[in-house]
């Protein structure tokens, strides 16, 4: 069978507890390596929720007129997704 996906907010947990472990440095290479790679995981599944919720925001920005701010190409206008500096994830590794 195949395994579900965590929750984006059991995902999160689960990278803050990763690199909380690897921060400490009291785990092997062996051990790191694995936890690297759970996190690397977690990152994408992490990345997947935020790119499709991003996609449902875009459907719902509208503007005061009710309908969808489009750009030329007839697409929701988007603003890039940023997480605040102290919360990026790729500056811990």
């Amino acid at each position: 069978m195949k395994q579900e996906s965590p929750s984006f907010e059991k995902a999160f947990l689960r990278l803050e507890k990763i690199l909380e472990q690897m921060n400490e440095g009291q785990v092997s290479l062996e051990e790191s390596l694995k936890l690297f790679e759970e996190a690397n995981t977690l990152i994408i599944e992490c990345d997947k929720f935020l790119t499709s919720a991003q996609g449902k925001i875009e459907i719902l920005i509208k503007n005061r007129s009710g309908a969808l701010s489009l750009d030329k190409e007839k697409k929701p206008m988007t603003e890039p997704f940023s997480l605040p500096k102290q919360q990026v994830l790729s500056e811990d590794f």
